[in-house]
């Protein structure tokens, strides 16, 4: 299926550089990651100021957090390779475009970068921020937020949050969705090409571009998916 003209326009706003942790640069066309120089240490205010997008429009306004912001992780395997750690974590808001993208440096021993689904590996880590530092920047943007994302629970699971379930959007778990593309347990890629035309998760997967993906979802059924709530 050929991609929508609605994700088509919903991804030209996202055509500037996003800032990935302490220093990286990531093409929002692209999804590749170049490192640079970081001169000094942020602390977890100056970090969720450094780490937003600016617009393809006017590269000095930077973008806004929004009511409803989507949240994907990338994670690695400890212990046996099965146990999921946070590797990566980023947010979009609601017109797609990154207020926070970091990797992040393991607290246990890495078994299984898992690279060819993670797109992650060890020198990102190496360049990471640390968890408590991540977690709390996380924390800061979501509270009194709309979070969408798809399998919140896992996500939020290796960052050690909770989010209000009056608050939580999770296009895994909305009926519509699942009645759509005929199955309980939907992937996004299932629900990005049968639903937005578009194709996701070829290869090694962006935390960026799936957290865009489920926000777009929930952007083009917002109104019924909020109604049923009421």
């Amino acid at each position: 299926m050929a991609a929508s003209s609605n994700w088509k326009k919903f991804l030209e706003v996202n055509g500037g550089t996003t800032t990935v942790g302490k220093g990286s640069t990531e093409s929002a066309d692209t999804g590749k990651i170049g490192l640079r120089v970081q001169r000094k240490k942020k602390s977890p205010k100056s970090l969720l100021k450094q780490n937003v997008i600016k617009s393809r429009k006017d590269d000095q306004q930077l973008s806004r957090l929004t009511q409803a912001v989507a949240l994907d992780c990338e994670m690695v395997g400890i212990h046996d390779g099965k146990e999921n750690m946070l590797a990566r974590v980023s947010i979009v808001n609601s017109h797609g475009q990154t207020v926070y993208d970091t990797f992040v440096k393991p607290t246990e021993p890495v078994v299984d970068y898992r690279t060819a689904v993670s797109g992650v590996r060890s020198q990102d880590l190496d360049k990471g921020v640390e968890f408590h530092i991540a977690q709390k920047t996380v924390a800061t943007i979501l509270k009194g937020r709309i979070l969408v994302g798809h399998a919140l629970r896992n996500d939020l699971g290796v960052l050690f949050l909770s989010h209000p379930r009056r608050n939580t959007r999770d296009t895994s778990r909305y009926g519509p969705f699942q009645e759509m593309v005929h199955s309980r347990r939907p992937s996004l890629k299932k629900l990005a090409s049968e639903i937005l035309g578009a194709q996701v998760q070829q290869g090694e997967h962006s935390s960026v571009e799936d957290a865009r993906a489920t926000m777009h979802l929930y952007n083009m059924y917002k109104k019924e998916w909020e109604s049923s709530l009421a």
